[in-house]
């Protein structure tokens, strides 16, 4: 049971990590100091994404998982949780393409309007 919730604590900080990656830069909005952390997980998210690596809290879950005497996954986060959501015939390499370029875009884009916001 322990490794259940183990492997489930570490699913839930795995979303907020990847949630925080796309939509962090709002909270930039509201305080600046955000940026410090934000910046660099973007920057993690897009580098794993375009080298198509395995994040470090994959295993970990997997592991918790096989103590747990359930069965772990292949892949990654993204292609096993996301992944099914968003394209249902299978996650192509392209589409992590897309994600890692599209974190660091969308994420530029809002830094420029809060810089351009901020000049004014």
């Amino acid at each position: 049971m322990l490794y259940r919730v183990g492997a489930d604590l570490v699913l839930f900080a795995h979303f907020l990590f990847a949630a925080f990656a796309v939509f962090g830069g709002l909270l930039v909005f509201y305080e600046s100091a955000w940026a410090w952390a934000h910046i660099p997980v973007v920057l993690w998210s897009s580098v794993v994404n375009l080298m198509s690596w395995t994040c470090p809290l994959t295993p970990i879950e997997n592991a918790l998982r096989t103590r747990a005497g359930r069965l772990g996954y292949s892949g990654g986060f993204v292609q096993h949780y996301i992944g099914p959501v968003v394209y249902p015939r299978g996650m192509p390499r392209q589409l992590e393409l897309v994600a890692g370029v599209s974190i660091v875009a969308g994420n530029a884009l809002v830094y420029a309007i809060i810089f351009a916001l901020a000049v004014r």
